[in-house]
């Protein structure tokens, strides 16, 4: 393929992903745009909610920021999975630290040129110094300077061993118009591109942050999954069924959203997925009306599968007190930690199950962050299920109205948690 194909891909991949540092309001938080856009915070700024050490590091919160100094080498792993994906890291440390970002990883990566992707922060003097990938090769030429950038129409040298707050924005996605398998990677730094390469196993994976050796701290860590694809198209019910609608109406809106109104009854995609990330728009027309998205469903059958709640209500105007297990908890297994979204405002839900890890996101805020640790049945009300099923948009009872737009979901590549 040409380089000249490589670039452009890669230069489009910098200008989206600078867009969401523009945008950027404060620390460890996301604007209502970039939430409306699918980006996800992974650390809120205050705990380590939906990460995992993977060693005797200690790992620890710090003034808005992941730290680490000391410890046996190891990872700081996300719990949940993913596949494509635009991220965006700040990172902060002393020129000797050796540390690195790992993507698409196994909970306990071996090798950086199989079972994960390293992009580094190492020395000057390293075989792969800060922003390279280790062990991988990349595509370079005249056109890419490492450590240099045009700003203003001057030539700017970039130093990553300064101490000083730096950020790294990395996209990987399919390649378009080539094998299924295979994936482009662009690491960017500071606003100027460092690495571009092709990455030939398509997988699933964690985000892991490493230490390996001296001081680093991590904060504005986001996430925007990419390769999603449209399983609503505004017009008609094309690709789901009504059969076990019973007492609830699903119509199309003439804004081109789908409306759930009475029930109880669902609405059930005629497609199964197992392991997918799933996003959609969602307004609660009603203060305190309970709806959800059941996923791994027993096809055919009604509403036995998992159950991602939508409920805004709260105790006593408190936020962290869910009523009903809250906007983004999983009904009956863990409650949301937080009520994010509002009655009567369009909210934004990122819902992934990989295996039996499941977590789910509000307005990029995540909410929820679950394994299911049962037996394996065919009922996931009884049992873990982690083979296909239905989606299920639930009509809960004669109060219901609620409106869905934006339903997107990607089926996720084989993981890399074997």
């Amino acid at each position: 393929m040409p380089l000249r194909y490589f670039l452009v891909l890669f230069f489009l991949a910098l200008a989206t992903s600078a867009s969401a540092k523009e945008t950027a309001s404060k620390h460890n938080t996301l604007t209502s745009e970039q939430a409306a856009e699918g980006w996800i915070s992974l650390f809120d700024g205050e705990t380590l909610f939906g990460w995992t050490p993977t060693s005797a590091a200690n790992w620890s919160v710090k003034g808005g920021t992941i730290h680490v100094d000391s410890g046996k080498s190891g990872f700081l792993m996300t719990n949940a999975q993913f596949a494509d994906f635009e991220l965006e890291v700040e990172y902060r440390c002393p020129p000797e630290t050796n540390s690195g970002i790992f993507l698409r990883a196994s909970r306990t990566p071996k090798d950086a040129a199989a079972d994960c992707i390293e992009v580094n922060i190492a020395p000057p003097e390293d075989a792969s110094p800060t922003s390279h990938l280790v062990g991988r090769d990349t595509i370079y030429d005249k056109e890419l300077p490492r450590f240099e950038k045009l700003d203003s129409g001057e030539t700017v040298k970039l130093d990553p061993w300064d101490g000083k707050w730096h950020t790294l924005r990395i996209v990987i996605k399919q390649m378009p118009d080539g094998p299924a398998s295979t994936s482009l990677l662009a690491v960017v730094l500071d606003g100027a591109p460092q690495s571009l390469a092709t990455i030939s196993k398509s997988t699933t994976g964690h985000i892991g942050l490493q230490f390996r050796r001296g001081e680093i701290a991590f904060r504005n860590i986001r996430l925007r999954p990419l390769s999603l694809e449209s399983i609503f198209d505004g017009k008609s019910l094309a690709g789901w069924n009504t059969d076990k609608a019973e007492a609830s109406e699903f119509k199309i809106t003439d804004q081109g959203e789908l409306q759930v109104l009475n029930g109880r009854g669902q609405l059930e995609s005629d497609k199964s997925y197992g392991d997918f990330l799933m996003q959609f728009d969602c307004r609660v027309d009603g203060d305190g009306l309970n709806t959800g998205m059941f996923f791994r469903c027993i096809p055919g059958d009604f509403m036995m599968g998992y159950e991602c709640q939508i409920s805004n209500a709260m105790k006593e105007g408190d936020a962290t007190q869910p009523f009903d297990c809250g906007t983004g908890g999983f009904f009956r297994r863990q409650n949301a930690r937080r009520i994010v979204a509002k009655d009567h405002e369009w909210f934004t839900l990122t819902l992934s199950a990989t295996g039996p890890q499941m977590a789910a996101w509000v307005n990029g805020h995540q909410v929820s962050d679950w394994t299911d640790e049962r037996q394996e049945h065919e009922n996931p009300r009884k049992g873990l299920r982690t083979k296909p099923g239905t989606l299920a948009i639930q009509g809960h009872d004669p109060t219901t109205d609620i409106r869905f737009r934006n339903v997107r979901i990607v089926e996720l590549p084989e993981t890399n948690d074997q």
